[in-house]
């Protein structure tokens, strides 16, 4: 008991709480008393042992980088790297540097070893450019001690060994940075994260041909593992989701056009006029694909509502399968937290290239949680990132009908209509100065916002289209 009262003051302590969240409190904490024990007795078993929805505790090293001969050479612009072999299992890197408002001016390139078959990878670009993520200027998760520069994170599969080089655009390089031009920000470190194994459960869904793939990780040492439901943070992200869902489920189910309206009318009263709001999508929630709670700060942050949906992607590669994405999503989280010090994954949603919808940032899919997506527009808006890199690759029609129908859902909540327009206040960002009052999409790709190529090239030219059939969704 003592845990649900804890759980309960840190979900109505919270700064900024909405109406719809105020609502739900008794009935998330009454379905915590009514179905945890049973839940944690009775979850099925899966293959490899464990309950579906958890997974095995991940773990992540971090090597700092060494200067390399080539800096040297008279003229020659700095560069750092290391190469290491006989690793312990990892499958996402990506490289942190100190002071996260500097940016890395210059070129990431990485190779790795394969732990299946120790063939080595032949050389990939990592992103550099992912300024305009994280949270807003001024706000407590931007400022808390810890937060660092990063890359995008690159997933690289099973890998025991790592080659990485880092060299810095010369005196005549381009782009905006507080680093002085031809240097590299200081405090470089190599991140590899081992996202833990998949055990199982509805996120591994996968596609045709599939189902004989090895494993993403192994096992690998790290911190215990915290995804059964008798923890504490673990009933406070899933009772979060206990106006809508069935307390310790691991996959939100879909529904009908009726019963959304059904839904609508429960959680926020008599709806006035016609209600355009799109059927609620399925979506995997954090249990179903794995999350460590134990790594996430306490408790959650919420704004006031959601006036528009920001598009991202993860430019974390293409090379997964969607059987691997509930690892992708693990990995992402586990870099957002322990590498670049982030309250919690950043996104409040993500999408992989089969069109599963998975939950981001804990605090309950159906409420306005604040999130650390895109700087200086995190307030009022919510952020759904496609996992994958689109600058050249064409996004998957399913991914995209997915962003559609979350969106047509999400934003029929509050009211907004994906084909329109709102004003946001800016937060503080490269483009907007802080208090600037800015005419956006309500359906808006992160570039709308922010200096940055996010999400990629091909993903953007989609909007249109994911536009139209979210307003279709709606019944608008």
């Amino acid at each position: 008991m003592s845990k649900i009262r804890r759980m309960r003051g840190f979900l109505t302590t919270s700064s900024g709480v909405s109406p719809l969240v105020v609502r739900s409190v008794g009935t998330a904490c009454a379905a915590v008393l009514a179905l945890a024990p049973p839940a944690v007795a009775s979850a099925p078993a899966v293959a490899g042992g464990g309950r579906a929805g958890e997974a095995v505790a991940g773990s992540t090293r971090s090597l700092p980088l060494v200067p390399l001969g080539r800096e040297r050479v008279l003229g020659a612009a700095p560069e750092q790297g290391l190469r290491r072999t006989g690793l312990a299992r990892f499958a996402l890197v990506g490289v942190v540097w100190d002071d996260a408002g500097s940016e890395l001016r210059g070129r990431v390139r990485v190779r790795t070893r394969s732990a299946l078959t120790g063939e080595w990878t032949g050389w990939q670009d990592v992103e550099t450019h992912t300024a305009g993520h994280g949270a807003d200027p001024g706000t407590a998760e931007r400022a808390a001690r810890g937060v660092r520069g990063a890359t995008a994170p690159l997933w690289v599969g099973p890998s025991d060994g790592v080659d990485v080089r880092v060299r810095a655009d010369g005196p005549d390089g381009d782009g905006p940075a507080r680093n002085v031009r031809g240097a590299l920000p200081p405090g470089l470190r190599l991140e590899l994260v081992d996202p833990g194994e998949d055990t199982g459960g509805p996120g591994r869904a996968g596609t045709a041909g599939e189902a004989g793939e090895a494993p993403a990780v192994g096992v690998a040492a790290g911190e215990p593992p915290s995804t059964e439901l008798d923890t504490e943070a673990a009933i406070a992200a899933s009772g979060a989701n206990a106006d809508i869902a069935a307390f310790g489920t691991t996959e939100i189910p879909e529904l009908d056009g009726p019963a959304t309206v059904a839904e609508l009318t429960k959680l926020q009263g008599p709806v006035r006029g016609k209600p355009y709001i799109g059927p609620r999508p399925k979506i995997v929630t954090r249990r179903g694909w794995g999350a460590d709670e134990s790594l996430r700060e306490r408790g959650f942050v919420y704004t006031k509502r959601i006036k528009a949906a920001f598009v991202h992607h993860t430019a974390s590669g293409n090379k997964y399968t969607c059987a691997q994405a509930p690892s992708v999503i693990r990995g992402i989280y586990r870099y957002h937290v322990k590498s670049m010090g982030w309250r919690d994954i950043g996104y409040n949603f993500l999408v992989d290239k089969c069109g599963t919808l998975y939950e981001g940032r804990a605090g309950g899919v159906a409420k306005a949680v604040l999130g650390a997506h895109t700087l200086g527009f995190n307030t009022d808006s919510m952020g759904v990132a496609v996992l994958g890199t689109y600058g050249t690759t064409r996004p998957p029609g399913a991914a995209v009908t997915a962003v559609a129908r979350l969106a047509a859902w999400k934003l029929g909540l509050y009211g907004a209509d994906p084909r329109a327009k709102t004003s946001l206040t800016s937060g503080g960002g490269d483009l907007y100065p802080k208090g600037k009052n800015v005419r956006l999409n309500v359906l808006s790709g992160h570039r709308d916002g922010v200096a940055t190529e996010c999400p990629g090239r091909l993903l953007y030219a989609k909007l249109g289209t994911a536009r139209a059939d979210a307003a279709r969704y709606q019944g608008r």
